[in-house]
């Protein structure tokens, strides 16, 4: 009896690219591409500012999915970037899904990289990069946030990959590298005191820009009550940044810390529209 071949999975694939500029006193569209599962809307705001929604429209990622975002914030801009829901990383059969995402702020521009947790289950595998190109007078703000597993359906994580990697430059000169990386038994690195002490839920706030100094006081004071969270102020190159870390329970835990955080290094500007707490 001859056997029917082996047909592949079809797997996700999206790309998304937006370029804004400043016109007439606000932040406008100057080039918007998607293509595949990427998407990208832009909801009304009533400021200056721009913001922009990206959804991957497949619903989440396993293993072989390829996600791909750009975007530029030309001279004088605001733009802020945050997805429609978390990102779930479900159980990968085979293959590792990756996502890369490439961000540029032109002189005097600011941007807030706001996406909602990736969320990590049993046996998933994902790898993502975060590439950032500053002016020498721009500013920025990135929060990234991760949940291993989701506490409150009972889910646990006893194995996997994660990998995440960060590159922040500004006038060409390196400020902030990272990389993170999950493998194996992340229940038992997690229980780590070292690691996350048993939390299941953790974050990295980076601000880079001219006044972290004046920042940095509120920020200790939000965090005073966290044992598991810390935050300083380096200075690189001529360069300040901030850089925060944050860890809890779960992910409802993490939420009520992170907001008072993003709020105040948004200049008391509440998180994006579509976040929830």
């Amino acid at each position: 009896m001859e056997m029917a071949p082996l047909i592949a999975p079809q797997r996700a694939w999206g790309k998304g690219r937006l370029v804004a500029k400043a016109e007439g006193g606000r932040t406008r569209i100057a080039e918007l591409y998607q293509e595949g599962c990427a998407k990208i809307r832009l909801p009304r705001t009533f400021d200056a500012s721009m913001e922009a929604v990206l959804i991957n429209s497949s619903g989440g990622v396993t293993g072989g999915d390829r996600l791909a975002w750009e975007f530029e914030a030309g001279e004088s801009t605001k733009l802020t970037l945050t997805t429609q829901a978390c990102e779930k990383v479900y159980k990968a059969s085979a293959g590792t899904a990756e996502t890369a995402t490439r961000i540029s702020v032109a002189a005097g521009g600011h941007v807030d990289w706001l996406p909602q947790e990736t969320i990590l289950f049993d046996r998933s595998a994902m790898s993502r990069s975060l590439e950032v190109d500053l002016a020498v007078d721009a500013s920025f703000l990135a929060v990234e946030a991760v949940l291993i597993g989701r506490k409150a359906m009972g889910e646990e994580v006893r194995a996997g990959l994660f990998r995440d990697h960060w590159r922040i430059r500004s006038g060409g000169k390196l400020i902030h590298a990272e990389n993170l990386a999950l493998a194996g038994d992340i229940a038992a690195l997690a229980s780590r005191r070292a690691v996350l002490d048993g939390a299941a839920a953790f974050a990295t706030v980076v601000y880079a820009g001219p006044d972290c100094e004046a920042q940095l006081s509120k920020l200790r004071m939000a965090l005073t009550e966290h044992a598991l969270s810390g935050v300083s102020h380096f200075g690189v190159g001529g360069r300040d940044k901030i850089v925060a870390r944050v860890a809890a329970a779960d992910g409802f835990a993490l939420r009520k810390i992170l907001f008072p955080l993003i709020s105040h290094l948004r200049k008391n500007a509440s998180v994006p529209k579509v976040w929830t707490l």
